[in-house]
C-alpha cells in the first residue's frame, strides 16, 4: 500500500511499495498538497493492480529507447531501417538525459524536439520524431506511460533550400541530348537511365544484365550504402519500366561487374559527380533524386498520361503518394486548374 508522509508545512511525500522478485523497489514522489498526493498514490496502486512494474516507469527514457531499438526493432525492421534507429539513440540520450518515463508528456517531449529543431532541418527532425513516437506508442502499450500522447508532438525545424529540384523541360532536353551523344562512361549511362526511368538511385545500382529486356528494365532490388539488404523500399517498388530503343541499345553496352551488377556503387558519390557534370553543361544543380523528380514532372506535364500510370512507373505504394508528389512538383499547375474551374462555373 502507499504511505503519505507530511514533510514540513507544505510538502507531502508518497511512497509506494513495488515488490518484484522479492525485492521492494519503492517509488516515491513529493507533492504540495495532500489531495495531489492521494490522487497520485491511487493511480499508482491501480497501475500495480494491472500488473505494471512501477520501477520501469522510473527508467530514464534514453535507456528505454536504447533497449527498445536493440531488442524490439532489431528483428522488426529492415537492416537499413535498424541502422537509422540506432543513429537516433545518441540524439535521444543527449536530449532527454536522465528524464524518466514517468515524467514524459507531450509538453516535455515537444520542448526537447523544439530544442533539436533549432539546429536541424525539418526533415531530419521529422525522422527523429517518428522513431521517438514509435517507442512512446510501445511504452503506452506496455503500460509504462499513462497516456498515448505521442501524436500530439509536432515537427519543427529549419527548412533549407531544396537540393533535389526538378530540372526544367529545357534543361531536361539539354542533359538528355548530351547523354545520348556522350555515353562513353557507365556514369553517363546511369544518369541517362535515371532520366529515362525515374527509378531511385539504389534501384538503378541494383540492376543486373538479366534485368534488361527489350525495351525496358525489371526493378527487383535496391542497393543501400548502409547495409547489404537489397530489398526494395515497398512491394509496389517491384515493377517493369519501359525505355526507348536508343536508350536500350546504349544500356546493352554496359558490362556486368565482378559482383554481378551493371553499375559500380563507387562509394555512393553519384550526386557529387552529377553536380560536376551539370556545372559543365551550365545546368542548375540537383541530386539523383532530383532526376527522379524531373522524370515525374515531365510525365505530369502531359495531360494524356494518367496518374495511375505515373504511380506504377515510379513505384509508389499508393495513388495518394503520387498525388502528393504531383502537388509538390507542380504547384504552378494549381493556377491553371483554378482558372479552368472558374471558367467551368461561369459557363453554367
Amino acid at each position: 500500500m502507499a504511505s503519505i508522509i507530511k514533510r514540513g508545512n507544505s510538502a507531502y511525500r508518497v511512497e509506494v511499495s513495488n515488490y518484484k522478485h522479492g525485492i521492494n523497489k519503492k517509488i516515491s514522489k513529493t507533492f504540495k498538497t495532500r489531495a495531489e498526493a492521494n490522487l497520485w498514490a491511487l493511480q499508482q496502486e491501480l497501475t500495480k493492480a494491472n500488473g505494471v512494474d512501477l520501477a520501469q516507469r522510473e527508467t530514464p527514457f534514453a535507456d528505454f529507447f536504447e533497449r527498445f531499438v536493440n531488442i524490439v526493432k532489431k528483428s522488426d525492421v529492415r537492416p537499413a531501417t535498424f541502422v537509422n534507429y540506432q543513429r537516433v539513440i545518441p540524439i535521444v540520450k543527449h536530449l532527454f538525459n536522465d528524464i524518466p518515463l514517468s515524467r514524459l508528456n507531450d509538453t516535455v517531449v515537444q520542448m526537447k524536439i523544439d530544442e533539436y529543431a533549432l539546429t536541424h532541418s525539418r526533415k531530419t527532425v521529422h525522422e527523429v520524431l517518428l522513431k521517438i513516437r514509435t517507442s512512446l506508442h510501445y511504452a503506452y502499450g506496455r503500460g509504462l506511460i499513462s497516456t498515448d500522447f505521442a501524436g500530439l508532438v509536432k515537427t519543427r525545424g529549419l527548412v533549407p533550400p531544396k537540393r533535389n529540384k526538378a530540372l526544367s523541360i529545357t534543361d531536361f532536353k539539354k542533359l538528355r541530348q548530351f547523354l545520348l551523344k556522350n555515353h562513353d562512361s557507365d556514369f553517363n549511362i546511369l544518369v541517362l537511365l535515371a532520366l529515362e526511368t525515374g527509378a531511385r538511385r539504389g534501384e538503378l545500382l541494383g540492376l543486373k544484365s538479366f534485368d534488361i529486356y527489350e525495351y525496358g528494365v525489371h526493378i527487383t532490388r535496391s542497393i543501400s550504402p548502409t547495409s547489404n539488404d537489397t530489398r526494395l523500399k515497398t512491394e509496389h517498388s517491384r515493377r517493369n519500366v519501359s525505355i526507348n530503343k536508343e536508350v536500350y541499345t546504349i544500356l546493352k553496352t554496359v558490362h556486368e561487374k565482378t559482383d554481378g551488377y551493371l553499375f559500380d556503387p563507387d562509394g555512393f558519390h553519384q550526386s557529387a559527380k552529377l553536380a560536376k557534370l551539370l556545372k559543365s553543361l551550365d545546368i542548375p544543380r540537383t541530386t539523383f533524386h532530383g532526376l527522379r523528380d524531373t522524370h515525374a514532372s515531365v510525365l505530369f506535364a502531359n495531360d494524356k498520361i494518367t496518374l495511375d500510370y505515373i504511380s506504377q512507373r515510379l513505384g509508389h505504394s499508393s495513388l495518394l503518394t503520387t498525388q502528393q508528389y504531383y502537388l509538390a512538383l507542380m504547384p504552378e499547375k494549381q493556377h491553371v486548374l483554378d482558372h479552368e474551374a472558374l471558367d467551368l462555373l461561369n459557363s453554367l
